[in-house]
């Protein structure tokens, strides 16, 4: 008799039982952000493998053929911003470069923690991406950017004057040596973390994990 009260009430206090279990995991990269990701990640891959073998004896002996090694690194270089301005036609991708842009008063607490090393995280608030994260991003963006145009300046030698060549050269190549150090670090972050590895190469992570590490994000 409750029951049908309840019904007649337009209440129901009892679970459904066809009703939906609650979401389990929640959308954070679509396909043109992951594929974007790979694409980025490839070419900088041949960037960074190919610039050991032009440097390095040991590996330049190894490889040989240095006019082909010489060649995949112009080009992989000149293509990297490629995927990054073809993706730009996702909303989803424009919409996360505006949030990689934005730095909060929440970002400054979450650096703050990690200088202290306290990993708890509810020291470390952070949006969709974390202060990390944006800084990672617009360092990299900055050098990549730095790299392209030291390395036309090196590759066509008859534009430009000798003082700025070696000037570039002097550039390009230790940036390079400090872009190989910070891609050491993103990686061995990356692995440390699967769920965000997962992320990347699904799309979707766990709501527990993203309520844990990134607590202002909504989805």
């Amino acid at each position: 008799m409750d029951a049908w009260v309840g019904r007649s009430n337009g209440r129901d206090d009892a679970p459904r039982a066809d009703a939906p279990p609650a979401a389990t995991t929640v959308r954070r990269f679509v396909p043109a952000q992951r594929w974007a990701h790979r694409a980025v990640a490839l070419l900088m891959g041949v960037c960074v493998a190919t610039a050991a073998c032009l440097y390095v004896p040991q590996l330049a002996q190894l490889a040989g053929r240095r006019a082909l090694v010489v060649t995949l690194h112009q080009w992989s270089g000149l293509l990297l911003p490629v995927p990054v301005l073809a993706a730009l036609v996702s909303r989803a991708f424009r919409a996360d470069l505006g949030r990689l842009n934005r730095f909060g008063p929440h970002d400054r607490v979450w650096l703050r923690a990690a200088l202290r090393r306290d990993r708890r995280p509810a020291s470390r608030p952070a949006g969709k991406f974390n202060a990390g994260q944006k800084l990672y991003a617009a360092w990299i963006a900055g050098a990549t950017l730095v790299m392209l145009g030291t390395g036309l300046l090196m590759w066509f030698t008859h534009l430009t004057p000798l003082v700025w060549r070696t000037a570039a050269t002097f550039v390009h190549d230790w940036l390079a040596l400090t872009v190989g150090i910070v891609l050491a670090g993103h990686i061995g972050t990356a692995l440390a973390d699967p769920e965000a590895r997962r992320g990347l190469r699904t799309g979707s992570v766990r709501r527990e994990w993203a309520e844990r590490e990134h607590s202002l994000w909504r989805p």
